[in-house]
Formats: structure tokens, sequence, C-alpha cells
């Protein structure tokens, strides 16, 4: 690890020009102290780096030093391929190779490419961690050492001891057979089989894991698309899925469609207003669904639902009627 953040830093360098040890260390995650000894390192090994002095100083190459030091390595090769989804890097724990890799991308390049590569890259932006009314994307933090042990199991082959905490439960250790990685909505998931039970777990919610030894009980070939279609398939008919009727404003249609997990019916009455059979997960996603609604949409079915609606809104109502 340590000669693929020599790499980083020599590039860093060839892109910038120079480089104050802050900055070097913020890049490569690292402290100043480290940055310090790396540059020793490097000029040791016969790299050109030089410090200036002064307010504006900091590291820099000799000019002309050329390298050859571009070759990716496993995980950076890896990033490149799911860079398609910068926050999927984040999410399989590959966001720093994905940074080191593009570095050795953007060296590789010829100069005059890489000027107009430079220029181009900042008139895109893909996945801003706000949207326009200044929300911050929801990502789940997993630990580097979790999602890497997680990876190698995958790639591997390998069985995996994973210490779990599922929703509203103590965390215990488990073993299973692990499958694939698939990251939606900056969440990352692991699908699995234990006891030959498909199993999916959620990465951050793993507190601990260790890759085993002994070989995964899997196919050799896997279609991981069709594998998450038909687990969330089996998920939405869970035991817990509630079916609704609701009247809804045209202009809130397409919000209710979007957040539900399905349309079985619908009609329209005759003041205008759309009237659909639909599905939720269960009673707490049916209940935030309509809420978000408003006004715009109005349960019919089932009663409790009414019901839960009407005691929130009272509640509500009851709140900002008393003084402030």
């Amino acid at each position: 690890m340590r000669a693929d953040r020599l790499v980083s830093l020599v590039l860093l360098l060839r892109r910038h020009g120079r480089l104050s040890a802050t900055a070097l260390a913020r890049e490569l995650e690292v402290s100043t102290r480290t940055v310090l000894r790396d540059v020793e390192a490097l000029s040791a090994a016969g790299v050109p780096v030089y410090a200036e002095r002064g307010r504006h100083g900091g590291f820099a190459l000799l000019p002309g030093f050329q390298t050859e030091l571009t070759g990716l390595n496993h995980d950076e090769a890896l990033a490149l391929l799911v860079a398609g989804s910068r926050r999927g890097a984040q999410a399989f724990g590959l966001g720093a190779a994905l940074a080191s890799a593009m570095r050795k991308v953007v060296d590789a390049l010829p100069e005059h490419y890489r000027s107009t590569a430079a220029g181009a890259a900042r008139r895109l932006l893909i996945d801003p961690g706000t949207d326009l009314l200044a929300r911050r994307q929801a990502v789940e933090e997993v630990p580097d050492a979790v999602v890497a042990q997680v990876r190698r199991a995958v790639f591997a082959g390998h069985k995996l001891r994973i210490h779990y905490a599922a929703a509203g439960q103590a965390p215990k250790w488990r073993t299973v057979d692990p499958i694939g990685l698939v990251t939606v909505r900056e969440q990352g998931y692991l699908l699995a089989t234990r006891s030959g039970e498909d199993r999916t777990y959620r990465l951050s919610r793993i507190r601990a894991a260790e890759e085993l030894a002994e070989p995964a009980q899997r196919p050799d070939l896997v279609d991981l698309d069709r594998a998450w279609q038909e687990r969330g398939t089996r998920f939405r008919a869970g035991a817990d899925q509630v079916t609704a009727l609701v009247r809804v404003h045209p202009a809130c249609r397409k919000d209710l469609v979007d957040t539900a997990l399905a349309v079985h019916a619908e009609e329209t009455d005759a003041d205008g207003w759309l009237r659909l059979e639909v599905a939720f997960q269960d009673s707490r996603h049916a209940e935030w669904a309509l809420w978000q609604l408003s006004t715009g949409a109005e349960a019919l079915t089932p009663p409790w639902l009414r019901t839960t609606l009407r005691d929130r809104a009272t509640a509500i109502a009851t709140r900002y009627g008393a003084p402030s």
C-alpha cells in the first residue's frame, strides 16, 4: 500500500506542479508526518522532489521529470469498472482506489489531451451531495476494513463470517456464502446464501467481517441483475405488505406511484380525482407515503390507515394551535 501511495504522490505533483504537505496529506488521506516520510523515501530512491519554503511553498518535482509508474493495481482497475457511479465506488470501499486510479489515467494522457480532459471534467458534476432544495443525499458509512473483507470473500469465492445487526435486533455472528455486491441509491448490499437459502445483507449493518479459507457453496456464474430482481419481488410480497385504496389528485399521482411498490388497479372518479389500489412495503411505508402527499391524497381503506393519519394530523394541529 505504501508503494501505491508513493506513486500517487508523484502523480499528484506531476499534475499540480506544487502542493503543500497539508494538501498532499488531504489527497492521500494520511497525516502530514507520513507525507514528509514519503517525500524523504522518494528522494532517497532518486525521484527529484524538492521543497520550496515560504507562504506559497510546498513540494514539487524538477521540471521535465517523467515516470512510468502508471500501472493500475487490482483495486484501482476495479474502481474504474464501477466509476459510472462515484458513490458506488464509495459504497464498496473503493473511493480511495478510484481517486488513485484516476490520477494514473490522467497522467497517462498526452499533454494536450490531459489539459483538455481536465478542463472538460470541471464542466461536469455527477451525483452532488445535495439536491436543489439543499437536502443532503444519505450515504451509509461502512468501515474500510469490513468492506475489504467482504469484497475479498466475494471475489475469491470463500465463505464469509459476518457480525450482522438485523433491524431491531442485537448483532450476532453468522457464516454465509457470498454471491455478489449491489449498490442502490447510496446503499450497499451483500447478496449471499445461508444454509442454502437466499439472504440479502445491508453493508452498513455489518459490524465486522472475516474471510474464511473454506470455499463458498455457490454457482460459478451469476446474473446479479436477475438475482436482485427476484429477491426484490419476494421482499415486496412479504407478509407485512399493505394494500390500500387511495383517492389522489392527478397532480400527485406520479409521487404516489413512484413511492408505492405496485399499482393493482386505477380508475377516474366523476370529479377528476383518481382512485388507485396500491401496495406498500408495510404499515410505516403506507403512513409515510400518504402523509407526504398532504391533502393531495386520501386513504379510503384500510380503516386503520385512515385512523392513523387522522390521529397524526390531529396531534400536529393541537401542537401548533397553542401559542409558542
